[in-house]
């Protein structure tokens, strides 16, 4: 019996097909790919005579959607105020825009991943100090006590947060120093706190969605040291290699930078594009059977997509094909390289958007494929 993630030695061919997907396909065909657990499980190509996006309508929810988080509006009275956008049960995507933080804050309810799309500033935390800029990634376990204290330049952050524990992808064959070295990870300085000793210090504390405050008569960041191998670190999207196959184009899983309960977070960064004459150049058609996909743009030029820019994010429902947009194709072959920057998460459960992000959504992305 073979087992249900083991790919067969010698699949089912059936009609015009091409020796190796993604690849020389059959003159006047799109390749569609159907897989199951994302790219990982049993998987059939199908070779269509028009795209599976060139929808004249969709009616119902599953239509591919896009926003505009740059449209939020600022909450100038708070100075860390997450505003929700997409969520299910184990994992919810949020916008933040802080400013100078005079409390602390601590999420009881899972791990805090940040990802510095605008500004930069000073992290101090339970585990000491650390500063960020544009680029980086802040991984923050549950139950860690923080705060951010932002620079002046414009702030904007996604924040993914995970029910349950983020840990990095195991790299197999790729050795442990890919995608990135564990040497270029930073983690917390201590720092003595002389400020506010004889002041209350309030912790804001959130548990299933609520906010308790605990108040204290000193620094709460009193640790004089610490030891172990659970701690807030950093890693910046300059630091990460992306992996790269000249003659074949690689499945999203591939830049796979975090994985989480029922999610992964993947981060595409510029490389070259393929090289063979008959190589794919820009993602292949796949039908979403397995994963809600969401892609949040950086920066740059996302080569598959029309009408999105830095601050944008869509999401493309389970159920629904999504591919690249009809100028794509043809697009990809002038240049020698991609230059985006994006972060992907892709969950195993249905997302659910909130009024904030309705509040900011493009209603004709569905349409961008014609």
């Amino acid at each position: 019996m073979r087992l249900a993630n083991e790919t067969p030695i010698f699949p089912l061919r059936k009609g015009r097909v091409t020796r190796q997907a993604h690849v020389d396909l059959p003159e006047g065909t799109f390749e569609e790919e159907f897989a199951r657990q994302g790219f990982f499980g049993r998987t059939t190509h199908f070779y269509r005579l028009h795209p599976p996006t060139a929808w004249t309508r969709i009616e119902g929810p599953l239509r591919p959607r896009s926003y505009d988080l740059n449209r939020l509006p600022a909450k100038p009275e708070a100075a860390f105020a997450p505003v929700g956008l997409l969520h299910n049960h184990d994992v919810a995507l949020h916008w933040v825009a802080p400013r100078t933080m005079d409390f602390f804050y601590r999420n009881a309810d899972g791990d805090d991943v940040y990802f510095i799309h605008a500004g930069g500033g000073r992290l101090e935390c339970s585990f000491g100090v650390l500063d960020y800029a544009r680029g980086d990634y802040l991984v923050i376990p549950r139950g860690t006590t923080y705060r951010f204290l932002p620079n002046t330049s414009p702030q904007g952050y996604l924040l993914i947060e995970s029910a349950g524990e983020v840990t990095i992808p195991d790299r197999n064959q790729l050795g442990a120093h890919a995608l990135f070295d564990p040497a270029v990870i930073d983690t917390p300085e201590l720092e003595a706190y002389s400020e506010g000793a004889d002041r209350e210090w309030a912790v804001h504390i959130q548990r299933e969605g609520q906010i308790t405050r605990v108040f204290y008569p000193f620094h709460p960041l009193d640790a004089v040291g610490w030891k172990g191998d659970l701690t807030v670190w950093r890693v910046n999207v300059k630091d990460i290699r992306p992996v790269m196959s000249h003659r074949y184009h690689l499945p999203p899983s591939a830049h796979s930078t975090f994985l989480g309960r029922n999610f992964v977070i993947c981060s595409f960064l510029p490389r070259p594009f393929e090289e063979e004459a008959g190589a794919m150049r820009v993602p292949f058609f796949h039908s979403n059977i397995d994963y809600d996909e969401v892609l949040f743009y950086s920066d740059g030029h996302f080569f598959s997509r029309d009408g999105i820019g830095p601050g944008m994010m869509t999401w493309h429902p389970q159920g629904i094909h999504h591919g690249p947009h009809p100028k794509a194709i043809p697009a990809s072959r002038q240049k020698d390289r991609t230059d985006e920057v994006a972060v992907m998460v892709d969950t195993l459960h249905p997302l659910h958007a909130t009024p904030a992000a309705e509040a900011v959504e493009n209603p004709d992305y569905w349409a961008s494929w014609k």
